[in-house]
């Protein structure tokens, strides 16, 4: 381990400043979380608040608004996370069909440029979008298809407004997610794509059978990283376009967090929800690597 840290050390040196942000910003803060185990006041401090165990936990669990948060969190991130990542394996499997050079990067370009535009803005453009009134690109489209007869009020609507977050999402990350997926598509043996041709597969018989094998570890790999993320994936769209006849379907933990952390100032119980997160968080990585492993497949441990 020495002989192989002086070999490396300059790698070892350029990695320093990594390990010190993420020291500082993601360990170091860990400390916080015995305010989940107080009555946390911030005059007192750690030291003088009161220590109650798991009184926070065990009113966290038999609260019915945390539940519903955690319903909301859980169904908008996976919703998020299938649709996002079919759709940019799709698109990256569509992209590489393109011949023209110079049309694939133009199309490449601006299917990036999403990914470059805050919250305000995608939500902004999606309010516009779905408007009722004479702007509203979506219900006037719907109405000149005469799909519908009359304007539909998308973002007041319960049962469509995680199908809204769902695709706003998507709109705005496909291009970007899809890099690291056209990356892997041009390391593979063009030879496959020969051979599978001479066997007489068409287009649609190579992205099967040469194509997503050989992304197949990509796939796998990405999924882990991201189920570690997906409960975190649900925060700016919910807080801008949720709310009033909204509240039930909308609010998830992040925002429980924010309105008993911030808004009532129970930090402990904000503090427990989420440690809750974390767990959840936690489990869904280590639980999806064991499967890969199983299968075979390559995995992160």
């Amino acid at each position: 381990m020495i002989k192989k840290i002086k070999t490396n050390k300059a790698l070892y040196f350029m990695l320093l400043p990594c390990v010190a942000y993420t020291f500082l910003f993601s360990y170091y803060p860990l400390t916080g979380w015995i305010m989940a185990f107080q009555n946390f006041k911030p005059a007192r401090g750690y030291k003088g608040s009161e220590f109650v165990g798991l009184a926070q936990f065990k009113f966290l669990f038999t609260d019915i608004e945390f539940w519903r948060s955690f319903r909301n969190t859980l169904a908008m991130s996976l919703l998020n996370l299938v649709f996002s990542f079919l759709f940019a394996i799709v698109f990256a499997l569509l992209l590489n069909e393109i011949k023209n050079k110079k049309f694939k990067s133009i199309t490449q370009t601006v299917s990036y440029l999403p990914h470059f535009l805050s919250w305000i803005i995608v939500c902004s453009l999606v309010q516009t979008m779905l408007s009722t009134g004479s702007d509203g690109v979506v219900n006037n489209l719907l109405m000149a298809l005469h799909i519908i007869k009359e304007p539909i009020l998308f973002l007041g609507e319960q049962k469509l407004f995680w199908w809204v977050t769902t695709f706003a999402s998507v709109w705005k990350e496909t291009g970007w997610n899809s890099i690291i997926y056209i990356a892997a598509i041009t390391g593979i043996d063009q030879e496959l794509y020969e051979a599978a041709e001479l066997d007489g597969a068409g287009r649609f018989g190579k992205m099967w059978h040469v194509t997503l094998p050989g992304i197949r570890s990509t796939i796998v790999v990405l999924l882990i990283m991201n189920l570690g993320w997906a409960l975190n994936a649900v925060f700016e769209i919910p807080y801008i376009l949720g709310g009033g006849l909204l509240t039930d379907v909308s609010q998830t933990i992040d925002l429980f967090v924010l309105n008993y952390g911030m808004k009532i100032g129970n930090y402990s119980l904000a503090t427990a929800a989420g440690i809750f997160k974390s767990v959840i968080s936690l489990i869904l990585v280590f639980g999806t690597n064991r499967i890969a492993n199983k299968l075979g497949e390559n995995s992160l441990m």
